[in-house]
């Protein structure tokens, strides 16, 4: 990629690249809460996702804050990488202001989820449930425009299988994303048949 290519796509979808920005950022401060270049447990406890401080103490925050918290480099690095190949393409395709309710919501209905679903001694955060939402929006738009929602079911689902059964992964939050994702594809995909409909019934008259 040329620095004109960047500057295109920053351009073009400045909102992607910003969230990148904001998860750099929160990560330094975990760096800097932890002393080091590694991130403790002492850090994760001011900033992520630990259910038993939102069940018990109502830090609602942690909801939010989670979202952009990520546990060490590659963490950082794989999600960043996913974020902006596919974040852009989509911030493009539906616009800032949906693409920013839909990450926002992906990645809150899987920290919920997370909080009915885990233990209250989980302590978790990242980007993933977010970047499922992306991914389940990208497959179902793709679905529905192609009118073949069963294959996009079948690969959302196949994705979700091949990257969440490590040993550590929140494949709740990657669940919960998963379905905000579809359900945001799917109705965006609807409204865009509807409009190409109208388009094509004025070209007929």
């Amino acid at each position: 990629m040329t620095l004109n290519d960047l500057y295109k796509a920053i351009r073009h979808a400045w909102l992607t690249y910003t969230i990148a920005a904001i998860n750099f950022l929160v990560f330094g401060y975990e760096l800097y809460l932890s002393g080091g270049l590694v991130v403790t447990d002492r850090a994760l406890l001011r900033v992520a996702l630990v259910n038993y401080l939102v069940i018990y103490y109502h830090e609602y925050w942690r909801l939010v804050s989670a979202i952009f918290v990520h546990l060490d480099w590659i963490h950082l690095a794989m999600n960043t990488f996913f974020l902006l190949y596919l974040g852009s393409q989509l911030e493009i395709l539906v616009g800032r202001a949906r693409f920013l309710v839909l990450y926002l919501t992906a990645g809150i209905f899987g920290n919920l989820l997370t909080l009915k679903f885990l233990g209250p001694f989980i302590i978790s955060g990242g980007a993933s449930g977010a970047l499922f939402g992306i991914a389940g929006a990208l497959i179902m738009i793709e679905g529905t425009l192609k009118r073949n929602i069963q294959m996009a079911l079948g690969n959302a689902f196949f994705l979700f299988l091949i990257n969440s059964w490590l040993p550590g992964v929140n494949w709740v939050a990657h669940l919960g994303g998963l379905i905000v994702g579809l359900a945001f594809g799917y109705n965006y995909g609807i409204y865009v048949r509807r409009k190409i409909a109208r388009m094509e019934y004025w070209d007929l008259e």
